[in-house]
């Protein structure tokens, strides 16, 4: 079952257990003559309502992210907590109502009888689903195919746990050797079929949607350079833990039945985080839009009576996932810039940059028109910046492990450019990249907020770079 598929069943099953509950609730509340009535009763809108406001509290705890051989013990532990929090909000919202009317409609705590109802609906609702999907499975539909990168004794070893639990819907297809020697050998009637410099044509091969790495800390060169491999192709990487990364608690592990492995996901976001950062750059860019208008057009007029040229640049960078999209920014350099020298990165002293441009870089006014590529979701307010598709290609080549930028969304602010000059070289490309995988792996809220804070100094201060 792929992910899209699994998450419409989820919400479909959620939107009939939640529904259900209410229709009971409604009649324990409305109908059964047990509680007295204060108000004439509506059934459709309310139940509406609600189901909205939970489908949302679902989203931001994560509900419908897609999880590694999750037991229905954590599954039902998410529900309780979630829905929990959910009748918290609820009863302090009728609580606040009953006090702006003052009067107490002793309709509180039956909110706790609907508690009872929406966990048991929800998780009876999810059991079953899980119960389908878990057979579907072991009869052979909508597994996955695995390959495993390393032939040693952890290697055998997670082989062998996937092996006995068929409910996981992995299927381990081939070895990857990282030692040549390894190659032709098999476990389990499985066969070590290439090198790591062939994983790519591996992975096409069989078919593969799992990676599982058994690297040791000796390798950590040849781990980067596997990861940067496997970029491009649409599979799931998980890295078997050394001991020592166990206990010293740099390894963030899902279990796989009691073994441990480390899920390498360049969104380390929780959902609710992934939602609040979208719904923030949606609210704050709309607002510096209509806010900003007067600056927008200040800058339009200088930039027209300065030089020759449109007042809008348009560019294509890449954004996430590699889609190619037009940024938009003021134009701070004379017409037709790159028209002999091709793609280019500008300098300090680039003579290319006009008298209006040079100020508008210093104060970063140029980027502003970039809140409209955020409003339209091609960015975000923090992110790695976009860069041109040509450059994006060439620094691949020479940087391993550099489209992973391309994981999440570009933002019009982020880390490196707050810590670090404009591109001028590919040193600078490389510093900057250090700067950018730092952020991609600690991404949240608060530093989000940090770097924007940062980036207001910067700008406050006349800290800018020429870019």
């Amino acid at each position: 079952m792929n992910k899209k598929r699994e998450k419409f069943l989820l919400i479909t099953t959620d939107f009939i257990t939640i529904n259900l509950a209410w229709a009971f609730y409604y009649f324990i509340r409305n109908e059964s003559g047990i509680f007295a009535q204060f108000t004439e009763p509506v059934f459709l809108i309310p139940m509406l309502v609600i189901f909205f406001y939970w489908f949302l509290l679902f989203i931001f705890f994560g509900m419908y992210r897609t999880w590694f051989a999750l037991s229905r013990f954590d599954e039902i532990f998410a529900i309780l907590k979630t829905t929990f929090w959910g009748t918290f909000i609820l009863f302090f919202a009728i609580f606040i109502d009953d006090y702006g009317t003052g009067e107490n409609k002793g309709n509180r705590f039956l909110i706790f009888i609907y508690w009872g109802l929406m966990v048991s609906f929800v998780v009876m609702g999810r059991l079953l689903l899980r119960s389908v999907q878990r057979k579907l499975l072991i009869s052979g539909i909508g597994r996955k195919k695995a390959i495993i990168v390393g032939f040693n004794d952890r290697a055998k070893e997670i082989h062998d746990q996937i092996a006995t639990h068929p409910a996981l819907g992995i299927d381990v297809c081939a070895y990857v050797a990282i030692n040549k020697e390894n190659l032709g050998k098999r476990h389990k009637d499985i066969e070590v079929v290439g090198k790591v410099s062939e994983i790519e044509e591996v992975i096409d091969k069989y078919g593969v949607s799992e990676v599982i790495l058994s690297v040791s800390r000796q390798y950590d060169d040849l781990l980067i350079e596997i990861i940067s491999r496997c970029e491009n192709k649409d599979v799931t990487l998980k890295i078997i833990p050394d001991l020592y990364e166990i206990l010293s608690g740099q390894a963030r592990t899902v279990q796989l039945y009691g073994f441990p492995l480390i899920d390498i996901n360049p969104q380390l976001m929780t959902e609710w985080e992934r939602a609040a950062k979208r719904l923030i750059d949606v609210v704050v860019s709309f607002f510096i839009l209509i806010i900003g208008s007067p600056i927008f057009l200040t800058t339009a007029i200088a930039i027209k009576l300065d030089s020759r040229g449109p007042v809008i640049y348009k560019q294509e960078r890449s954004g996430l996932n590699g889609k190619i999209f037009k940024v938009y920014k003021f134009r701070s350099m004379t017409k037709d810039a790159e028209k002999i020298t091709g793609p280019v990165w500008s300098a300090k002293d680039d003579p290319r940059i006009t008298k209006v441009g040079r100020f508008i870089r210093k104060v970063r006014i140029d980027e502003l028109p970039q809140i409209w590529n955020v409003f339209k979701g091609e960015m975000s307010l923090v992110g790695p910046r976009p860069e041109r598709p040509f450059f994006v290609e060439q620094l691949a080549k020479e940087i391993p492990y550099y489209k992973r930028r391309l994981r999440v969304r570009p933002g019009i602010t982020g880390w490196a450019q707050v810590k670090h000059k404009y591109d001028e070289s590919i040193e600078d490309v490389k510093i900057k990249l250090q700067y950018d995988l730092f952020y991609i792996e600690n991404m949240s809220l608060k530093t989000d907020i940090k770097i924007l804070f940062r980036t207001i100094f910067v700008v406050l201060f006349v800290k800018g770079h020429y870019e």
